[in-house]
């Protein structure tokens, strides 16, 4: 294990990345430990979304604005926080005491309310084939968040519309991995991974800067075999998903967590598959996921010796804006399995098309 960076690329961007994620991190879990109704708010989507999205994205936003010049994708906006006084008082108190609590850069920096409301509009960009941006998911996984379970905070780098920096953030995930016959998705102390192209991927716990590369196995024993899967039915096709199994033999039942857990799981060897098969198989609405969603998990996998692309077996394109337009679906897996996985998605969606 190392305690510093093992990265000669991007260093100065990946030390920022790790910082502002581990001081969202510890912001989101202060609140979610809190979490009262009032704190939650709805999006026109319906989903939940709290005070923790608006502030972490601000948070990470100041750390990036005030050392880069880079435009930046983010999930949020300031349409609640202009029109709700009270949740704008508590977005500008906790980013301020995430300054003032740890050591590193901008110690007890405090800023204006204007600033913080700048900052969280800052991720309008639409991103494109050219330039740097960034990409934030300040809780993805909101539905956990509630749920006080499964959530990360996302963190990449592209340039060109190629993923080169990725960072997650998993304040209730175990810091190891799990053994066999061990729940994998109880709340742990929490685990922090980073991924820089071309260079690997690394997990650490949030508490420590302990670096440990990290190996995703070519092809997982067939005994341990376990698809990653969303929490919600409206996120994925679960019956679909079900059958796909059955074609590979997966014995065990499906882990089933919120937000890019999933891919920090399966990096360091748990489950086997990650599966996205939109719910438009299975008569649900069409949906184009969302680039902050899966461009850190990406080269996670990457960087760790897997293969993730869509359900057809494409690349995943993240040079078209602010979202995979051009791709269907999600499958992570190990390189010695991952084509067989593509295989048997063709033939499910197939069979679930012929009913």
């Amino acid at each position: 294990m190392s305690s510093a960076l093992p990265f000669k690329k991007y260093l100065p961007e990946a030390e920022l990345a790790v910082l502002s994620v581990l001081r969202a991190c510890h912001l989101t879990s202060q609140v979610q430990q809190k979490l009262v109704n009032e704190d939650t708010l709805i999006k026109k989507d319906k989903s939940p979304v709290t005070v923790a999205d608006l502030s972490a994205q601000a948070l990470i936003t100041l750390h990036l604005r005030e050392h880069f010049k880079d435009e930046i994708i983010g999930e949020e906006d300031t349409t609640e926080l202009r029109a709700n006084s009270a949740l704008r008082e508590r977005v500008v108190g906790l980013v301020d005491e995430a300054f003032g609590r740890e050591e590193g850069w901008g110690k007890g920096k405090t800023w204006s309310e204007d600033q913080i409301l700048e900052a969280v509009d800052a991720g309008s960009a639409e991103g494109g084939k050219k330039g740097r941006f960034w990409t934030i998911d300040p809780v993805d996984g909101t539905s956990g968040f509630i749920r006080k379970q499964q959530y990360a905070v996302c963190l990449a780098l592209i340039i060109d519309g190629q993923v080169e920096l990725g960072v997650i953030g998993c304040p209730n995930l175990g810091s190891q991995p799990a053994k066999m016959g061990e729940e994998v998705i109880p709340n742990g102390e929490g685990v922090l991974m980073i991924a820089v192209r071309g260079e690997g991927s690394y997990s650490r716990p949030l508490a420590t800067a302990d670096y440990t590369r990290l190996s995703l196995p070519s092809t997982p024993a067939a005994n341990t075999l376990t698809f990653l899967e969303s929490v919600e039915a409206g996120h994925s096709a679960h019956g679909i998903q079900a059958r796909i199994g059955e074609l590979l033999g997966v014995k065990r039942p499906s882990l089933r967590m919120d937000s890019q857990a999933k891919y920090a799981c399966l990096a360091r060897g748990e489950g086997g598959v990650y599966l996205r098969i939109p719910t438009k198989y299975s008569g649900g609405k069409l949906y184009d996921e969302k680039i902050w969603d899966h461009a850190s998990g990406l080269l996670l996998i990457q960087e760790s010796g897997g293969v993730c692309t869509d359900m057809h077996g494409k690349e995943l394109d993240f040079s078209v804006g602010r979202t995979l337009k051009d791709n269907e679906g999600i499958v992570a897996a190990g390189k010695g399995l991952h084509a067989e996985v593509v295989e048997a998605v063709k033939k499910a969606v197939e069979e679930a098309g012929k009913k």
